[in-house]
């Protein structure tokens, strides 16, 4: 990352964060092309992710995202018109919908799973085995912390 001599700009923690995360979506979308799964976007793919463990309601998803329902329901549109994600009555509360992950769906959680750790490879090459081990430990340290101290969203 350039930065204009003698400007004293240095680039933040949580701004470097975001941009290493926004490097992997180039290969995650063209794991997506790869394996034949059109019509899903890195950062909608997230929304994917909680729903490996089962079915969830639009705002329990969104709150285990941490982002707004408003921005869940988009994504889920998005993914429930190409496939990857249905959504079905409740069958305790017929008024509520459940959101459940399609076998396309499965299938890109495989492939962004398995594009994360060939990342985690790339990583590993550059510094290593201890300083990466050092890196997840201590974002998930801050992620704990986050969790401690981020207030619940009003939508």
């Amino acid at each position: 990352m350039a930065q204009e001599p003698g400007s004293g700009w240095e680039p933040t923690v949580p701004a470097l964060v975001n941009l290493v995360a926004a490097a992997g979506g180039p290969h995650l979308r063209a794991a997506f092309a790869a394996a034949g799964l059109d019509g899903i976007r890195p950062a909608q793919s997230v929304a994917l992710v909680p729903l490996a463990a089962g079915g969830l309601h639009a705002s329990d998803l969104a709150d285990r995202l941490r982002v707004s329902r408003q921005a869940v329901a988009q994504a889920i549109a998005a993914l429930e018109r190409h496939g990857y994600v249905t959504r079905g009555p409740d069958p305790v509360d017929a008024r509520a919908r459940i959101i459940e992950l399609t076998t396309r769906g499965r299938r890109a959680l495989q492939v962004m799973r398995s594009n994360a750790m060939a990342l985690e490879q790339r990583w590993t090459e550059v510094l290593g085995e201890r300083r990466l081990g050092e890196l997840r430990e201590t974002l998930k340290a801050l992620l704990a912390s986050e969790a401690e101290t981020t207030p619940k969203s009003v939508d």
